[in-house]
């Protein structure tokens, strides 16, 4: 990931957002474009989002795809590859979502290291989330990071799924055999 190297404040970054072809994140008045993804991303990413779609068709959550952006206090503005926010005060903007409780990303080279640290550094601000899921596209492994105890006295937990487990995310009540997702995957 590259940055733009100028500072922006986050009312300027959405006024820039809204209008580009080209999506960007936000971090601490930097803004970073988004590279392109692979079809081994994407068919991870659609398979998810037709497991946590039947599942939540009759609920009042929402999920979303990497169309929408999630942000903690103008501190950063991410589009996680998927997520889902049950919290009514997310109803209000068709852009932001500020109280999701479960956050996926499809990791790739370029964005694994970010993603495992800094990115979830941030997303620990979020006191909705409950699990922050890491899925990697080169070989069957997903990773779950749950937060366990509420407040400043929470802590994350990880477990690590590979071929032939069942993956549980407890925070939308899911359980998905880990084959599902690498469905058209080329390994």
């Amino acid at each position: 990931m590259i940055a733009i190297p100028c500072g922006f404040s986050p009312e300027d970054y959405l006024v820039i957002e809204r209008d580009s072809r080209v999506r960007h994140e936000y971090r601490c008045g930097l803004v970073y474009a988004m590279t392109g993804g692979s079809t081994n991303h994407s068919r991870i990413s659609v398979n998810l989002l037709t497991e946590i779609n039947l599942h939540l068709r009759d609920s009042n959550c929402q999920f979303f795809g990497s169309d929408v952006k999630v942000n903690c206090a103008d501190r950063f503005f991410y589009y996680p590859d998927a997520f889902v926010t049950c919290d009514p005060r997310d109803r209000g903007d068709l852009y932001v979502m500020r109280y999701p409780k479960l956050i996926v990303e499809v990791l790739s080279l370029s964005t694994e290291k970010f993603d495992r640290n800094e990115k979830f550094a941030d997303y620990q601000l979020l006191d909705s989330l409950e699990e922050y899921v890491l899925i990697s596209q080169e070989r069957i492994e997903v990773e779950c990071r749950r937060r366990v105890g509420e407040g400043q006295n929470s802590q994350w937990e990880t477990e690590v799924y590979r071929e032939g487990d069942r993956i549980i995310l407890q925070s939308i009540g899911l359980e998905i055999a880990i084959e599902q997702l690498y469905i058209g995957v080329t390994l």
